[in-house]
């Protein structure tokens, strides 16, 4: 069984900086894709960032570009987020997950692409 667990949560001023973590056990995690969403209040949860197996591709939603940066530690089992320049707007629950079906060493954006999921952690930035 698979299990993600997100860390690194909480409130900060808009401008500031935070680094989430989501550690991933039950299966090998070098052969996973990763991904982040985030879900607003009363909105859809969207596409962040993802990052292929190796670490090498990866790929983010317009509204983080050069801001946010996704990376991933194999030997620690450990995905990262980590969130520059801050906007009130970025306020969410911000969720892991992971993709152990694919073959291919790609990054990917899509919910459906994604077969397990963490519990979420809460980002609230402050203006």
């Amino acid at each position: 069984q698979v299990q993600l667990v997100e860390s690194g949560g909480g409130l900060v001023q808009a401008g500031g900086s935070l680094r989430l973590s989501c550690a991933a056990s039950g299966r090998t995690f070098s052969s996973s894709t990763m991904g982040w969403f985030r879900q607003a209040p009363g909105k859809e949860r969207v596409f962040v960032a993802g990052i292929s197996r190796s670490g090498i591709i990866t790929d983010y939603a317009d509204s983080v570009k050069g801001r946010f940066t996704i990376s991933r530690d194999n030997a620690k089992n450990t995905v990262y987020l980590q969130m520059n320049s801050l906007k009130p707007e970025d306020t969410a629950i911000y969720y892991c997950a992971a993709d152990f079906r694919s073959l291919s060493d790609l990054a990917r954006a899509t919910e459906r692409a994604y077969d397990y999921w963490g519990q979420g952690t809460q980002v609230t930035v402050s203006s």
